[in-house]
């Protein structure tokens, strides 16, 4: 046993040593930079960061870099890191009718006050690749900056309301009701159902992409019965404050760039409640409007009993089947450990099935 330990020590250091090299690939080419990563790089960067519950770009594009691009090991490089700081204070609830607004759009309303703001987006741009970018240092449209660029950014002390509150004031739209109690931290405590809304939008916002995509995405398709229209998306950054109880007021300590999505779903009514219209909600750091949106609408499924509604047996309704499963580290940890050893494992499942074999021929012979 001895040998075979050291020969796999040797084995994995070497495994480490050339997993160095392939990460470096060829020492020709020049090697990417963190700050190339966090600035060209933008929208893995957030997706690393919303779902490693950790806003730092820097730190998110090195994870990216160490990562290879595997934007799932960069997200277990960055819950892991962030296990390791200690917890200085709680900041505020960021108030994101203060947004500096980079992108703001809604569906439900064509003339929405402050007007829509496209921002930067692929919604309208061609799926062509763009070959220019493959010159050295070029880039389109390098010429003199856009007359129009900038302008839709909300810097000054004005806020920018949300679309919901229109609805809000007619009494179309179910109240938002705020609640004192200080929400559980998932990252800090173990998840626990059922869950209240606050725990199962934190389990959202640091799932899998493409899992909470694809929930979101069956719920349009019928599986949950809700149809969803988008009040508002909103892009841009907020201020973090934290109370200073040496001081008696609040100091800002930062801004976050956020994305905010309101889906607005109608409801038939129900016993207790007139027919109105229902929110979604999803947050998330940076640009990740994909996910903002999918988030939302996953919300809304959920919220089926909390409004009196029928369960369909849809996916997207079942709160175990999403939160246990919409967590990408946990999903991969058990998925990627069945290709460690389970030599033993094996071995008795060999022996039962050779056992199984001879008794199953014995019984044939005795038959014939």
């Amino acid at each position: 046993m001895y040998v075979a330990v050291k020969g796999g020590e040797r084995a994995i250091d070497n495994a480490h040593e050339w997993l160095a090299e392939e990460r470096r690939g060829n020492p020709a080419v020049p090697e990417l930079t963190i700050p190339q990563i966090r600035e060209q790089m933008k929208l893995a960067v957030n997706r690393v960061m919303a779902e490693g519950s950790l806003y730092d770009p820097d730190l998110a594009a090195l994870a990216i870099k160490q990562a290879r691009g595997d934007l799932i090991e960069a997200v277990f490089l960055i819950r892991a890191y962030r296990t390791t700081l200690p917890r200085l204070a709680s900041s505020r609830p960021v108030d994101t009718g203060a947004m500096a607004v980079d992108r703001r759009i809604s569906a439900t309303f064509k003339d929405l006050p402050g007007g829509q703001v496209l921002g930067p987006t692929f919604d309208y741009t061609h799926r062509l690749l763009d070959f220019t970018l493959m010159a050295e240092g070029a880039t389109p449209d390098q010429g003199s900056p856009s007359p129009l660029k900038g302008q839709g950014r909300c810097e000054d002390e004005t806020r920018a309301p949300h679309v919901t509150g229109f609805l809000n004031q007619d009494g179309l739209i179910e109240e938002a009701t705020p609640s004192d109690t200080m929400p559980p931290d998932l990252t800090r405590e173990p998840m626990e159902l059922p869950a209240s809304r606050a725990l199962r939008l934190q389990a959202l916002t640091r799932g899998d992409e493409g899992f909470v995509l694809s929930m979101a995405y069956s719920t349009q398709r019928g599986y949950g019965r809700t149809h969803a229209f988008v009040g508002e998306l909103r892009i841009g950054t907020v201020a973090v404050e934290v109370d200073i109880p040496e001081l008696g007021f609040a100091v800002e300590v930062g801004e976050v760039e956020l994305t905010e999505c309101e889906t607005v779903n109608q409801f038939k009514g129900s016993r207790t409640e007139p027919p109105q219209f229902t929110r979604g909600y999803g947050l998330v750091f940076g640009q990740s409007e994909r996910k903002a949106i999918a988030m939302s609408l996953v919300d809304r499924a959920l919220r089926w009993q909390e409004l009196g509604e029928d369960f369909t047996g849809a996916p997207a309704q079942d709160e175990e089947f999403v939160l246990m499963h919409c967590d990408n580290i946990q999903a991969t940890g058990f998925l990627e450990h069945i290709k460690l050893p389970h030599y033993v494992d094996f071995q008795a499942e060999l022996e039962l099935v050779r056992k199984l074999r001879a008794e199953a021929g014995a019984m044939q012979e005795a038959a014939e």
